[in-house]
This record gives C-alpha cells, structure tokens and sequence, in this order.
C-alpha cells in the first residue's frame, strides 16, 4: 500500500539511481533499459533475445549490480541437466556407517538468475524452469523448497536461425513477462562501446537498492489505478489477437495460429502501472497499453504456416491491433 510522497519520492529516487548506475557500463539501449526495469519492478522475469555479442549479458550482470542481491548465472549448453539447475539429493554417511540424503541447492537458488543463451539447452532442460517461474518453488522428489524472494530470471537468447539453438516450449514462453528484443548499436555507440572495453579503467554499477525496497516497489505499485475503460481495452486488445475474434484485424485472421493466453493480458497490465509510475502518474492510460503491448504479447502469439512462410513477424501483427483499435474509438 502506498502510504506517503515521502515514500513515492523515495521509490522514484531509487529507480533514477539504477538507470544511471546502468548507464555508467551500458551504452545506449535506452528502451532495453526501460523494459528490462518494468519487468523488475513488476515481479516478472524477462527474455532477451538479439544476435551474439550485442551485451545482453553484460547488461543483465549490470543491472545485478545495482541491487544488494543474491547474483547466479547458468550458462546453458546442450548437455546441461536440469538437476544441474535446480539442485539434487546427495548421499550422506555419517559417522557410524549411516547414510542420509541431503538436498544440495542449485544456481536456480538465486535472487537473480541469468539463464545465459538459454535457448541452447534442450527443451527438457529448459523446462526445468517451469515451477521455479511461476510458483518459486523446487520440487525435487518429494519435497518442495521455496526460492528466494524476490527472485528473477533473465534470461538471453539467440535467434532461433542461429546454429545450435532449440525453441522454448509455449509454455515457458508464457512464463516470461516481457520478451525484449536488443537492437544493434548505432555507429556513434559502437564508437563509445570501444572507447569504454578498450581503455585501462572498467566502470562498474554501484549498489542503490536492496530486496527490501525492490518488494516494497512491487507492491506498492499493484495500487495504481486501472479503471474500468481502460480495463476493457486491454481486454480487448488481447482478445483480438485471436483469430476466430470477430473484431480482429485481417492480419490476424491470416496470419495467426494462436493468439495470447491469460498471461498476456496480466503482463499488460502489471508493467503499465509499473510505466504509469515512472511517467509520474497513478493511473494507467489506454497509450501505455498500447506501449506495452508489443514486449507483452509477441512471445505469446504463435502464426500459422503462411505466416512464418511470409516472414511476418508478430510485433506487425501487434501494431496491426493497436491501430484497428484507434481508428475505431
């Protein structure tokens, strides 16, 4: 519950500290940035995607730093198990002879996980992260263990034309709140990345926050207002991306498969209030759905043949929506 300026100053001061201690190591990608923290302060995980070498990692790690947090990475191979993720029983012999089982915890047991290049496991591997995203749990056996709180995966990826990547299963998908795609540098960036990796003194992001004051932000920021209106936007803005919806847009009945579960319409709504704040408001409007709506929702539509045969890519589909939408308010 919000209960004081004195409070939301505070917040707000916080987050402007880790987006300068970020910018300290990280050259440009400003929206990356920004939606990597909507996802943070919304208690959701994030999946990167961009083509090798563009600092995915680097910038995970970064935004590790500014937080008083317990940091883990796993790096993913195609022979990685996922008792190497989640952790194991281990035989124990105690002094007589006796033997007992002792459960030895994983890298998942981390408040900020980075799954690096995670799409080059294979999908059994990559679903050991079902429970641990969605319920913070582990079950190994018969028994249960709760994660860490707060507890996030980043994770990095490939594009799947890369060599030696596998798709992730729908279902993980699903389970990231936000899919970020990182762009290329522009050739005045490229100029700063090398002047900054080149020269004796590396720049490292200082501490600013803590896991107290992240969790006091998460749940703070559920009270800001959605109203009813601005609701059913979102509503509707999801439902449209079903094909067999009658407003759809032409696009979308051509194009798509599947349209986005329940998790989308959330995800929208959850990172707009997290928007809605850091834009100095306590209520969400219809254009920070609109933002959202392309990191929210391109992972969780899936097209048909004629669709990927095209190349049509789901954040067009999505742009589609919104401005069918628009022009019919």
């Amino acid at each position: 519950m919000v209960e004081s300026k004195k409070q939301l100053d505070e917040w707000g001061s916080a987050i402007r500290h880790m987006q300068e201690q970020i910018g300290r190591v990280i050259v440009g990608q400003q929206d990356v940035v920004e939606q990597l923290l909507w996802c943070i302060l919304a208690g959701g995980h994030a999946l990167l995607e961009g083509i090798p070498g563009l600092g995915k990692t680097m910038l995970v790690k970064t935004i590790a730093d500014t937080v008083d947090l317990q940091f883990s990475r796993i790096q993913f191979t195609p022979d990685l198990m996922p008792a190497d993720i989640t952790g194991t029983n281990v035989i124990q012999f105690g002094t007589q002879g006796e033997t007992s089982y002792k459960f030895q915890k994983g890298p998942l047991f981390g408040h900020v996980v980075l799954a690096d290049e995670i799409n080059r496991a294979t999908p059994k591997t990559q679903s050991a992260l079902l429970e641990a995203m969605q319920e913070k749990t582990v079950t190994v056996g018969s028994e249960t263990y709760r994660l860490p709180a707060p507890f996030f995966v980043l994770a990095t990826q490939n594009p799947l034309e890369q060599e030696g990547t596998y798709p992730l299963p729908e279902a993980q998908l699903d389970r990231f709140l936000l899919k970020i795609h990182v762009t290329y540098p522009t050739k005045s960036e490229l100029k700063e990345i090398v002047l900054r990796t080149t020269s004796a003194q590396q720049l490292q992001a200082e501490k600013v926050a803590d896991g107290a004051l992240l969790r006091d932000i998460q749940t703070g920021l559920k009270d800001i207002l959605v109203a009813e209106d601005v609701l059913d936007y979102a509503v509707q803005l999801l439902m449209n991306t079903h094909p067999e919806e009658a407003t759809a847009p032409e696009s979308v009945k051509q194009y798509v498969r599947f349209g986005s579960g329940p998790r989308g319409v959330q995800a929208m709504i959850a990172v707009s209030k997290v928007k809605a704040f850091l834009a100095g408001r306590f209520h969400v409007s219809k254009q920070d759905l609109n933002v959202v709506a392309v990191p929210a929702l391109r992972h969780r539509l899936f097209l048909n043949f004629e669709g990927q045969a095209m190349g049509i890519s789901p954040d067009s589909i999505i742009a589609s929506i919104i401005q069918t939408m628009e022009s019919g308010r």
